[in-house]
């Protein structure tokens, strides 16, 4: 007959078995074992038919120890643990939930839910955008099931499977790629590399051209037969924004080329950002299938441009401080950019913020003080450059253009700004005294009498609202750069205004005016940066720091994080 146990031995056997409860990995937290459904093409095949050798590969050595981006938040701080954030968090998350759950429901494999009718469409190939796009996102808010699920979905996404003859290389590049590389970083999941390999193989033959200049469209069939060409009128941000992804791309899996096809148009900018009709900035048109970026007078840093100045400070944060060049691109620009594209609005009680308008240059510079709400991630960009370059003063001119984003926000009746708008502007940036005779003649000049505008403001050109995440980017970089509050304040009068104005019974639509003092007019669109960026935005600055840290990782346009190399 056995002997019995002792009861120390009893002990010591349950506390193991509890260590091993509550050490051992969880189910949401290990990756299932999700197989890849390959592509019907394989682009990786095609040889380029103009030859990119020798490659550039991307900057070796240890990485710099780059300066502390987010604010030195102390780790017992109340504000964190606060069930007032906590509930905030958890709406911004319902809201999300729900938008989901009707995009799982009604437009799954699609590009885009349709907000009013319950229904989808194509935009962007037809190669589920919304789903790529907001897969960090369920990472991000802990919605693990959800996210597994669709990683099962993409993992069957054939890229050669779609009823358009071309792709947009940007758009799909900051879409598709970068959602696929972040919720790969963040994850672990190996199929979603090898998804973004074979989506960056086929994007990587949009710059099989003469002069390895990316096309503007990747159309499939010249690529293959070798008759791509580059564009000779392009938005400068096509071409200028693809580098952090096609960067990153290189970086993890040790192929060059990715990194090359992008360092090419880097030369490119470097060469000519002093020898362009404003000096230190780029024209918003680029001649790319020529190389030359300086034929066109007109510069931006809202629709068409914007992205390109974004990606400077990030490409330096993503190289490790490697590449100097990036910094000097971008501290050269900002010089430009101060002396002739911000101004500070006239308000009635001379607010310190300012906005970026859009410059002309013929005889002289002339600046058009037309503000836009993707121009809004100018704060973000100034404050993280900021920190990035020990320049406080780029920091302090990122908070007033954030505030200033904030402060349109609550200008309007909805308590939302504005696609495009233009205001009554200072002589300078030091301010200047309300004169409400001015006021009501440029309104009158620009509005044919329409003086139902809050004051300040000369015209709403375009006063719808999208659901665009570019305010609230640059409200939750300050909040994160600075630790200041009132940017949480602000972010959360921005949730509900938007939240107010745009929910539907099956997401969150598009409106047609800001300025109306009723029931905004709804449109069908559900844009998949909804939920990719904007509502990732508000969460994040709900959240505890340390949840993507800016030291940690570094946002690309469409709000997907990428991590940042440490020495």
């Amino acid at each position: 007959m056995g002997r019995a146990l002792s009861p120390r031995f009893l002990v010591a056997i349950l506390a193991f078995l509890l260590v091993v409860f509550y050490l051992w990995p969880s189910n949401k937290d290990t990756p299932p074992v999700i197989k890849i459904t390959k592509s019907s093409f394989d682009w990786s095949t095609v040889q380029p038919y103009h030859d990119p050798s020798p490659l550039t590969k991307p900057p070796s050595g240890v990485p710099r120890r780059l300066p502390r981006i987010q604010y030195p938040f102390p780790k017992s701080s109340k504000r964190f643990s606060d069930t007032a954030q906590a509930a905030r968090r958890d709406a911004v998350k319902q809201t999300f939930q729900r938008n989901w759950k009707s995009y799982r429901k009604f437009a799954w494999m699609k590009d885009e839910l349709t907000p009013l009718t319950a229904g989808s469409k194509n935009t962007f190939g037809g190669w589920a955008a919304t789903l790529v796009d907001s897969l960090d996102t369920l990472w991000i808010m802990d919605l693990r099931t959800e996210f597994w699920e669709a990683v099962e979905a993409v993992a069957k996404i054939d890229w050669a499977v779609t009823n358009e003859t071309s792709c947009n290389m940007f758009e799909t590049t900051i879409r598709h790629l970068g959602g696929l590389l972040a919720a790969y970083e963040l994850s672990g999941a190996a199929v979603l590399l090898e998804k973004a390999v074979e989506l960056g193989d086929m994007l990587y033959a949009g710059f099989d051209t003469p002069n390895r200049m990316p096309a503007f469209w990747l159309d499939f069939r010249k690529a293959k037969n070798g008759d791509l060409l580059a564009d000779s009128h392009v938005a400068s941000a096509s071409p200028g924004s693809l580098s952090l992804e096609f960067t990153r791309l290189s970086q993890i899996t040790g192929d060059p080329k990715y990194y090359d096809a992008t360092s090419r148009i880097t030369e490119l900018l470097y060469g000519s950002q002093n020898a362009t009709k404003l000096p230190g900035m780029w024209p918003t048109f680029f001649n790319m299938r020529d190389s030359d970026l300086t034929e066109h007078s007109s510069f931006t840093l809202g629709a068409l441009a914007d992205s390109l100045y974004e990606y400077l400070p990030k490409m330096y944060a993503l190289l490790g401080g490697l590449d100097r060049k990036y910094e000097s691109m971008f501290l050269t620009a900002a010089d430009t950019i101060k002396k002739h594209m911000l101004y500070r609005p006239m308000t009635q009680t001379n607010e310190d913020i300012l906005f970026s308008g859009n410059v002309d240059v013929g005889w002289e510079v002339t600046l058009n003080p037309e503000g836009q709400h993707l121009g809004c991630f100018t704060g973000g960009m100034f404050a993280l450059a900021g920190r990035l370059f020990d320049r406080e003063d780029h920091v302090e001119t990122g908070g007033k253009l954030a505030r200033g984003c904030a402060w349109a926000y609550q200008a309007f009746p909805t308590g939302i700004m504005p696609e495009i708008f233009s205001m009554v502007h200072c002589e300078t940036l030091a301010g200047c005294e309300w004169d409400e005779n001015r006021w009501r003649r440029e309104v009158s000049k620009d509005s044919q009498g329409f003086i139902s505008l809050p004051k300040g403001f000369r015209n709403a050109r375009d006063p719808s609202y999208i659901l665009r995440p570019e305010a609230i980017e640059s409200v939750f970089l300050l909040y994160r750069i600075t630790g200041l509050e009132e940017y949480q304040m602000a972010a959360w009068d921005m949730f509900m205004a938007i939240e107010q104005a745009t929910h539907t019974e099956y997401g969150n639509a598009a409106i047609s005016s800001v300025t109306t003092t009723g029931v905004p007019i709804q449109r069908d669109s559900m844009e998949s940066f909804w939920l990719a960026e904007t509502l990732k935005y508000f969460y994040l600055i709900f959240s505890p720091p340390d949840l993507i840290s800016l030291d940690d990782w570094v946002f690309n346009t469409e709000a997907h994080p990428l991590r940042i190399p440490k020495p």
